[in-house]
C-alpha cells in the first residue's frame, strides 16, 4: 500500500533510481538491461551508479538492438527473472513491437497461465527537449490497444517509485512510460519501499467547476493551469489515471457527475490518443446523464514532432491551452 509521503524531495530520476535499486536489494532476480545504462549511467542519467553497485551481471549493458533487448528480457522472464528493460527513447520501441505484442503479451494467455512474464520496459516519452520527430513520441495509446499488456504512465516523483516497484513485483509484462521533461522534476517521496497498485486513478486537485483528465507531464500542466483558473473565479478538479491499462475509471466517472465539464488532456496526437477512450468510458457511464456540456479533447497535433522549438511547443498543448479549453468549457462557449 501506499506510504504517507515525507517531507523529502528528490527528482522523478532519482525516485525511479532509487525504485529500482530497493528492488535488486529485495530481490535477487531483477536485473537491468539496456543501451549503455550500465557505464554510461544510461541516457537520461537514470541508472547512474547502479553498475558499481549492483555488478556487470545485474545491469547489463547490450547491444544497440531493441529487439535484441526485449526478446532477451521475455526470454528471462520465462525462466524466472524479473527483468527491466531500458528502451532509450520510445520511438524505438517499434523496432520491439514482435516481441512484445506477439509474445510478450500474449504468451500468459496461450500456455493457460502456466507460463509468466514479469517484465518491466522502462522507456522516455515525450517532446520537450528538442530532439525532433524521432526522438520525442508519444506511443502510450499503440500499447493500450493490446491485451495483456499493462501500461503506467507516472507524473510525480512519488508516483513514479511507487508504481515502479509495483509494476516489477507484478507478473504480466508492464510498459513503464516516464516523461523525459520530469526527470528533473522534484516532489515529496517517502524514503521506505512502497507500491501504489496498477489500478488507481488520483485526484490530484478537488474542484466544483469542470473535471481535467489528464496523463503524464500534462498534469503539471493542468494544475498550472487550474491555479490561474482559480484566479477567474473557476475551480478545476484534476484526475491522474496513473496506469492507463488496466484503467480505473471510477474517479473520472465521480468527478465528472459532480462537473458536468469534462476536458481530457495529452500529448500525443489526437487521433487515436487515450482521451478518446476516456471520452467513450464518460459516455457509456453514469456520469452521461450529468454532463452539461460535450467532453472537449485537447491533445498533441497530428504532425510529426517539430525540431524547431517554437513549432515544438506549438505541437502539444501547453499551460495556455489549457486555460483556454477549460474557460471555454465552462463559460458555455462550444
Amino acid at each position: 500500500m501506499p506510504e504517507t509521503a515525507s517531507g523529502r524531495e528528490i527528482s522523478y530520476a532519482e525516485a525511479v533510481r532509487e525504485a529500482l535499486r530497493m528492488a535488486m536489494q529485495s530481490d535477487g532476480r531483477v536485473f537491468l538491461l539496456g543501451e549503455d545504462i550500465g557505464v554510461y549511467g544510461g541516457a537520461f542519467g537514470v541508472t547512474d551508479g547502479l553498475l558499481e553497485e549492483f555488478g556487470p551481471e545485474r545491469v547489463r549493458d547490450t547491444p544497440i538492438s531493441e529487439a535484441a533487448i526485449a526478446g532477451a528480457a521475455i526470454g528471462a522472464a520465462l525462466v524466472g527473472m524479473r527483468p527491466v528493460a531500458e528502451i532509450q527513447f520510445m520511438d524505438f520501441i517499434t523496432l520491439s513491437m514482435e516481441q512484445l505484442v506477439l509474445q510478450a503479451a500474449k504468451i500468459r494467455y496461450m500456455f493457460g497461465g502456466k507460463a509468466r512474464v514479469p517484465l518491466v520496459l522502462r522507456t522516455p516519452a515525450g517532446s520537450g527537449t528538442g530532439a525532433a520527430a524521432q526522438h520525442s513520441e508519444s506511443l502510450e495509446a499503440w500499447f493500450v490497444h493490446v491485451p495483456g499488456l499493462k501500461v503506467v504512465m507516472p507524473s510525480t516523483p512519488h508516483d513514479a517509485k511507487g508504481l515502479l516497484l509495483a509494476s516489477i513485483e507484478d507478473d504480466n509484462p508492464v510498459i513503464f512510460v516516464e516523461h523525459k521533461l520530469l526527470y528533473k522534476v522534484r516532489g515529496p517521496v517517502p524514503e521506505g519501499y512502497y507500491t501504489i497498485p496498477l489500478e488507481q486513478s488520483e485526484v490530484k486537485r478537488e474542484g466544483r467547476d469542470l473535471t481535467i483528465v489528464a496523463t503524464s507531464i500534462m498534469v503539471a500542466r493542468a494544475l498550472e493551469a487550474a491555479t490561474l483558473l482559480s484566479r477567474e473565479g473557476i475551480e478545476a478538479e484534476i484526475i491522474d489515471p496513473r496506469t492507463l491499462k488496466p484503467l480505473d475509471d471510477g474517479p473520472m466517472v465521480r468527478s465528472a457527475i459532480k462537473t458536468g465539464k469534462v476536458l481530457v488532456v495529452h500529448e500525443a496526437p489526437v487521433t487515436g490518443g487515450f482521451g478518446g477512450e476516456v471520452v467513450a468510458r464518460l459516455v457509456a457511464s453514469e456520469a452521461f446523464d450529468y454532463l452539461e456540456a460535450p467532453i472537449r479533447r485537447l491533445a498533441g497535433l497530428d504532425v510529426p514532432i517539430p525540431y524547431n522549438r517554437e513549432l515544438e511547443r506549438r505541437a502539444v498543448p501547453q499551460v495556455e491551452d489549457i486555460v483556454r479549453e477549460a474557460r471555454a468549457l465552462v463559460r458555455g462557449e462550444y
